[in-house]
């Protein structure tokens, strides 16, 4: 059994919303990731199945490699359709915010939401979380959205309305923000989950294939690149840097989710703890970060980058030259060398 970790109260006024309206919209973050779409798109089963109209709205492209979830052709990418998605969410009775803590990373989504009359709810796992919705259900030490998923459908009472497709999604996302169950996954409900989701007939073995076995040539080329030429390491700090310039992700013609992964590489080099990946995109710097053991990457990443995250694996977004951004990561890491033992 699982412990109800989501206040009654909350799932309670969570219900009478969904009993009372049926147009609801589900919107991630921008530059959606597993976890993103793991959960919305597996809130999107349940809905369906309970009998609403639903939707799921996104500010941009996502992976090729996760086009295979079910029902990901359905979604509707803001920056193609952006009069679409301003419709929908206009119309929309109940809006879910999944993933995501801060309303500035749905970006132009942003302003839509805002002027939304419609009642919002809020699902997610990282720190800090803004109140811009009726009911904030926020819980930093899960180890994904996903699971909060799971674990919020099952508190309404409605398991049996998880089918197949849902729980193909909720295995995915738990799956991609846990590096396939090597960082932030010891706790033992994950496994309880996952058993749950096989008994509703996922194949894990043939997800894992979908997600971490199909990739492109060019992603292992750029890859192999990033390997040897750009890696930068700190042998003092016990930490890894990789970089990649927007021109050479041209040079690679790399899409979206080509660099997924990269970060945890160094960590497979022995007393590596920290590892860094940062890359340039046509309008702003990215910055992974991931660890093992307990060094705090959420907190490296919220003092140097202003971003966040989770202990292992943390995030934030550089506006400026990347050379900037590599500067400003080699100047912070004595700051935190105490931490790196």
């Amino acid at each position: 059994m699982l412990n109800k970790i989501i206040a009654e109260e909350k799932i309670q006024k969570a219900k009478k919303l969904l009993n009372k309206y049926d147009k609801i919209i589900i919107i991630t973050h921008t530059s959606p990731d597993g976890d993103a779409l793991g959960s919305s798109l597996a809130l999107y089963h349940f809905l369906s199945e309970y009998g609403k109209q639903v939707n799921v709205v996104v500010p941009n492209e996502f992976p090729e490699f996760l086009q295979w979830m079910p029902r990901a052709s359905q979604i509707i990418i803001a920056e193609k359709n952006l009069a679409i998605a301003a419709e929908l969410i206009e119309a929309a009775e109940l809006i879910f915010f999944l993933d995501f803590n801060v309303l500035r990373r749905i970006e132009q989504l942003e302003p839509l939401v805002n002027k939304s009359t419609a009642n919002k709810i809020l699902i997610d796992h990282h720190l800090d979380p803004e109140i811009f919705s009726d009911i904030t259900i926020s819980h930093p030490e899960i180890c994904s959205t996903s699971e909060l998923i799971f674990r919020f459908i099952c508190r309404l009472g409605f398991f049996d309305y998880i089918g197949k497709s849902c729980a193909e999604c909720i295995y995915t996302g738990m799956m991609m923000d846990t590096g396939a169950f090597i960082f932030n996954s010891n706790s033992p409900a994950i496994y309880f989950i996952i058993s749950e989701l096989l008994q509703k007939g996922i194949d894990k073995d043939a997800i894992y294939s979908k997600i971490y076995c199909k990739y492109s040539e060019r992603k292992i080329r750029m890859q192999g690149f990033v390997l040897y030429h750009k890696m930068k390491m700190f042998r003092d700090y016990k930490t890894a840097l990789l970089s990649l310039s927007y021109e050479e992700h041209q040079k690679f013609r790399s899409q979206k989710g080509d660099t997924e992964g990269f970060v945890n590489i160094p960590l497979t080099i022995d007393k590596v703890l920290f590892s860094a990946f940062i890359r340039e995109e046509k309008e702003v710097v990215r910055i992974s970060l991931r660890s093992k053991g307990n060094f705090p990457t959420n907190q490296f990443a919220k003092e140097v980058f202003g971003g966040g995250g989770h202990l292992n694996a943390s995030g934030g977004e550089f506006y400026g030259k990347l050379e900037d951004a590599l500067k400003l990561f080699e100047e912070a890491l004595p700051r935190y060398k105490h931490l790196l033992i």
